[in-house]
């Protein structure tokens, strides 16, 4: 499908650079096939789900993954940045460099230090390979625990650039930018739908009688990425681990088999579940990574209703909600929405997704 088909006008006052407080008060917008759109709170979901219906959330955790360092290449020193985004061993990472054609294979880089002196600790590299689009292998001195701990050190919490571009990070993000109920380190952006939940919130749902189960996909910066290409049969989607148990399989089979939805909060936990699911319409145990890309004219075999928060244009996540609830509904929602004044993006406003297989 041509990409400009998924091209829409978004006035920058409708981005969020900080969430809603508290969480649960976000906006919801509601969409169900050949009903009315409903303008609602987060705080309503309970009411919009019936008992036995079970979320599935992704659990995995931000780690501190943007890099600010040097390039040290005999008496030549240069600034980059790395935004880290697939571990592939205890001590490599794949990530994306900026400017990406200041480094090359052999090249030491420095984290954690400027030109003239040390910062906040340190933290080096070596360049093994380099990839399209800036993107290279790097391999650290560290490795484990001990890579992880110099991460936490000397890393920065890795903002969408959309946020980033209007202000810096701060301590404030470092709890924002994580859901409660975070716990598998890996991510190096957050399953933002699940931002919007508070405990409070899960014991309204519990209370409702309505289940939750965790998966783990560790969102990679690729999710940022735009799509360059005219048609989205050229676009090229980067690879994301994630985890889906033995026993989260049987507990969605069975609510699935009893007539009750299965609600994916955010599109990670849906291209994972998605990921896992038989050609029958069951879920599989599944680990590894995944570059599952749905666009319009997939046919989805488990996910029922998708909880997600407003994106980009001409994204490769607007186009997965295009395909979940129809390209020309999703334009008349997000209209509405931006007319509206809901809040988009990552700390934006949130929406709630019945699935049309028309």
């Amino acid at each position: 499908m041509r990409v400009d088909l998924f091209d829409f006008e978004l006035p920058e006052a409708n981005i969020a650079l900080r969430p809603a407080e508290p969480r649960d008060m976000a906006r919801l917008l509601c969409v169900r096939p050949d009903e009315a759109l409903a303008d609602l709170s987060v705080r309503d979901l309970p009411s919009l789900l019936n008992p036995g219906d079970v979320l599935v959330l992704n659990d995995t955790r931000v780690i501190p993954a943007q890099l600010k360092g040097v390039r040290v290449r005999s008496e030549a020193v240069a600034h980059v940045d790395a935004t880290l985004h697939m571990r592939t061993a205890p001590d490599r990472w794949l990530a994306f460099m900026r400017p990406g054609k200041r480094v090359a294979i052999g090249d030491r880089i420095r984290f954690g230090h400027d030109a003239e002196a040390c910062m906040l600790g340190q933290l080096d590299a070596t360049v093994l390979e380099k990839g399209e689009g800036g993107e290279a292998l790097l391999a650290f001195d560290l490795s484990g625990p001990g890579l992880d701990e110099a991460l936490h050190a000397v890393g920065h919490i890795p903002l969408p650039p959309y946020i980033a571009s209007k202000r810096p990070d701060d301590e404030r993000d470092r709890k924002d930018y994580q859901t409660v109920y975070a716990r598998e380190e890996g991510a190096v952006a957050a399953p933002t739908a699940g931002l919007h939940f508070t405990p409070e919130l899960f014991a309204a749902l519990e209370a409702r009688g309505i289940e939750k189960q965790f998966v783990t996909l560790h969102v990679g910066a690729g999710t940022f990425l735009p799509v360059k290409a005219d048609d989205t049969a050229d676009h090229k989607m980067h690879s994301e681990v994630g985890y889906v148990s033995a026993e989260t399989a049987t507990v969605l089979n069975a609510a699935r088999a009893r007539g009750n939805k299965v609600v994916a909060v955010g599109t990670t936990s849906l291209r994972l579940m998605e990921s896992a699911a038989r050609e029958d319409g069951t879920l599989a145990a599944w680990s590894g990574p995944t570059d599952i890309f749905i666009t319009p004219g997939y046919r989805f075999k488990f996910v029922d209703a998708l909880m997600t928060n407003f994106h980009l244009p001409r994204s490769t996540l607007f186009m997965l909600v295009s395909a979940f609830a129809g390209l020309e509904r999703m334009r008349d929602v997000y209209a509405h929405a931006i007319s509206s004044g809901y809040r988009f993006y990552s700390y934006g406003d949130s929406s709630l997704l019945f699935r049309d297989d028309r």
